[in-house]
């Protein structure tokens, strides 16, 4: 039992080394500790303020960066209707531009052929007129070969003559 139960001196002894040993630390050691830990304390406090303000200027920059996309998308809707509008402006244009090309044309074929008409017309008048006096010039000189037909046309002639 003697060693469960301590000697007076034993507990003396024990006593005046912890003693000892807290002025020792309290001399040399504590303040070290309090100071490592007070730097510590407020190193965590400054990484967190720090991780409080970073998280906040994150949040910020992601509502600038969502800002901004939607205005690049707007932008680009933009730019994009109005290329659209541009290019069925352009085909508008060009179609209308077509139409009236078209227009000249049928308008100039129409006058060219009108005119083609009018001297084919001319043409074909005096061709005919042509075969017409060949064709009554083969029929007089088929008549009037023989004397005695020549004197009846004469004489139908002057009774005409003399009737008017």
């Amino acid at each position: 039992m003697d060693l469960i139960t301590p000697a007076i001196g034993q507990i003396f002894w024990v006593c005046l080394v912890f003693i000892i040993l807290l002025i020792l630390l309290k001399k040399f050691a504590w303040k070290p500790i309090l100071t490592a830990v007070e730097e510590r304390d407020k190193s965590i406090e400054e990484s967190i303020e720090m991780a409080t303000k970073t998280k906040h200027e994150m949040q910020q920059l992601q509502a600038q960066n969502e800002n901004l996309l939607k205005e690049a998308r707007a932008e680009r809707d933009k730019m994009v209707k109005e290329a659209a509008e541009t290019g069925k402006q352009i085909i508008a244009d060009a179609k209308e531009a077509a139409k009236v090309e078209a227009d000249k044309i049928i308008v100039e074929a129409q006058r060219v052929i009108n005119t083609e008409k009018a001297a084919a017309m001319s043409e074909l008048k005096t061709t005919v007129a042509a075969l017409s006096l060949e064709i009554a010039e083969k029929v007089i000189k088929g008549e009037l070969a023989s004397d005695a037909k020549q004197k009846a046309l004469a004489e139908k002639l002057a009774e005409d003559i003399n009737v008017n």
